[in-house]
C-alpha cells in the first residue's frame, strides 16, 4: 500500500503576502484560492515538480505560530542554479553548504518559517551503480 504526502499546513500571518512570495519568488503553481465564507479561506500552492503541496488560509485552525515552521526540505536539482535563481529574484537565501549527503540552500518565507533546499550527492540517485 502506497502513502504520499499531499499537503504540509504552513502558519503565515499575512495570507496574500505569503501567496505572492511563494507563487512570484519560488515559483510554486497556485492551486487553489477559495473564500469559503468570510471567516475561512483556503489556498493551496504546489512547487513546481513536487506531488506535495502547502496549504495556508485564513480560519484553518492549527497550533503552530506563523514563522515558527523549520521542518520542511525538498529536493532541487542543481543548488548553484537554484541560489543563483533566487538571489535574482530578491530571496534571501543562504548556501550553498556542501555536506557528504548533499548540498544544501536554506531560506525563510515572509514570516520566517524556514526552508531546507537539498541537491542530493551522486551516489544517492544511483548512479555509482551504473
Amino acid at each position: 500500500m502506497d502513502w504520499k504526502i499531499e499537503l504540509i499546513h504552513v502558519p503565515v500571518s499575512d495570507v496574500d503576502r505569503a501567496k505572492d512570495f511563494y507563487v512570484n519568488k519560488l515559483g510554486f503553481h497556485a492551486d487553489h484560492d477559495q473564500r469559503v465564507s468570510e471567516d475561512l479561506r483556503f489556498v493551496q500552492l504546489t512547487p513546481p515538480g513536487s506531488a506535495c503541496s502547502i496549504a495556508f488560509g485564513e480560519g484553518l485552525g492549527g497550533t503552530l505560530e506563523p514563522g515558527t515552521l523549520d521542518v520542511i526540505q525538498v529536493v532541487i536539482p542543481d543548488a548553484d542554479a537554484v541560489l543563483a535563481e533566487l538571489h535574482a529574484k530578491g530571496v534571501e537565501a543562504e548556501g550553498v553548504d556542501e555536506q557528504a549527503w548533499g548540498r544544501f540552500i536554506t531560506l525563510k518565507d515572509p514570516d520566517g518559517n524556514r526552508w531546507t533546499l537539498q541537491q542530493l550527492p551522486v551516489w544517492s540517485t544511483g548512479a555509482a551503480d551504473q
